[in-house]
């Protein structure tokens, strides 16, 4: 169904597209500090550049990257923050042997889909509601630099600025355009085991072999999981020993966890605390703990998603929702009870894959979506509480 705002994003696909290129185009690894901080450089300049009237500031949070903030101030009362992050899994270097790539209305390139289409479109929203001169509320977006190592250095800045907001918006990519309402939580743990090192020939009887009791811990971790109940429970990474011919006195493993619910995780607390190996030599310890908290719909949030339907219907389509295993920085938002609605971002596939894509026709309405909903927002804000 043809909008003014569809209209108008539709006719500058092209320079959406340009914009994705030119954000691909720096990569920004969560782990190089260097990059991170280019592509920081970089988003503000872009920003200010689509979004003339704003207001840019780095925050320094952590060792590696900076958080972007972008204000806009509104016509309308009111503060929406639109949050994304600009990390991606992909090494420096990746972008030589995959560069961006468009082809048959599909863009490829690392983190084109997870998710650098998503803040494209969100900046595109925004411009478009101030070109077609329709009232906002003030939207404050933040671009962080660590999603994709858990957001440990940028989850106190979002979760303050979402505290101040009437409603969040993330825009990581939804599931073939369905918005996600529903994501687990993540428990990331690692497992260290002392033994007793020995010749392996010589005087077996005398160690206690820490690759042994690992692997009594991890079959003890494998019965934690509740598939029913939405927890799994996955021994990704094991290190141990040193030679065949001995006795393993160290051995490790990486343990991550994912839950549904509070009374899950608390679950899976106290059985990792009791976890226990046979042999008394042996010494255990289990280090870590919850990455992010499960993201489950709360009356705020389900009043936002309501709205975006009601856009979506506007549109001519229909907005879906399903729940996912996967975390986001939404996690950290509805955890304090705010209102938040996730995956509002690009329609594709392949996130953390070689075959990560975007549908490039699906951009603008992308961005009609989240332009529609902010002006819904303005016209009639979400109920503070």
């Amino acid at each position: 169904m043809s909008t003014p705002m569809m209209d108008w994003l539709s006719e500058r696909l092209p320079e959406l597209v340009a914009d994705l290129e030119l954000l691909v185009g720096v990569e920004s690894p969560s782990d190089d500090a260097e990059c991170l901080d280019r592509m920081a450089a970089l988003l503000e300049r872009w920003a200010l550049e689509r979004l003339p009237a704003a207001t840019t500031r780095r925050q320094a949070h952590g060792a590696l990257g900076d958080v972007v903030e972008v204000l806009v101030e509104g016509a309308a009362p009111g503060e929406v923050l639109v949050l994304g992050h600009y990390d991606t899994v992909w090494p420096r270097g990746t972008l030589a042997e995959w560069p961006f790539t468009v082809a048959d209305g599909v863009a490829t390139g690392p983190g084109a889909f997870d998710m650098k289409a998503g803040l494209v479109q969100s900046v595109w929203a925004v411009a478009a509601l101030r070109a077609l001169d329709v009232p906002a509320p003030t939207v404050r977006f933040l671009f962080t630099p660590d999603e994709e190592i858990g957001s440990k250095a940028s989850r106190e800045v979002i979760e303050r600025a979402a505290g101040r907001a009437t409603a969040t918006l993330v825009l990581e990519p939804g599931v073939d355009g369905r918005v996600k309402t529903r994501r687990k939580g993540i428990g990331l743990f690692e497992v260290d085991v002392r033994g007793v090192e020995v010749h392996a020939g010589l005087d077996p009887e005398k160690g206690a072999s820490a690759v042994t009791a690992l692997a009594e811990v991890v079959l003890a971790l494998r019965d934690i999981a509740a598939p029913e109940r939405g927890t799994t429970v996955n021994t990704g990474v094991i290190t141990g020993g040193t030679r065949t011919n001995v006795v393993a006195g160290h051995a490790r493993a990486e343990v991550d966890v994912r839950v549904a619910t509070e009374e899950e995780a608390r679950r899976v607390d106290r059985e990792i605390a009791a976890l226990s190996v046979t042999d008394p030599r042996v010494e255990l310890v289990v280090t870590g703990g919850w990455n992010r908290p499960p993201m489950t719909p709360n009356p705020g949030s389900a009043e936002l998603l309501r709205r975006a339907r009601e856009v979506a219907a506007a549109h001519g389509r229909d907005l879906g929702e399903v729940a996912v295993g996967g975390a986001s920085d939404g996690n950290f938002v509805a955890a304090t009870g705010r209102p938040v609605l996730d995956g509002l971002g690009a329609v594709g596939d392949g996130a953390h894959a070689r075959n990560e894509h975007v549908l490039l026709d699906r951009m603008p309405y992308q961005a009609a979506l989240v332009a529609g909903l902010l002006a819904a927002l303005a016209e009639d804000p979400l109920a503070a509480g």
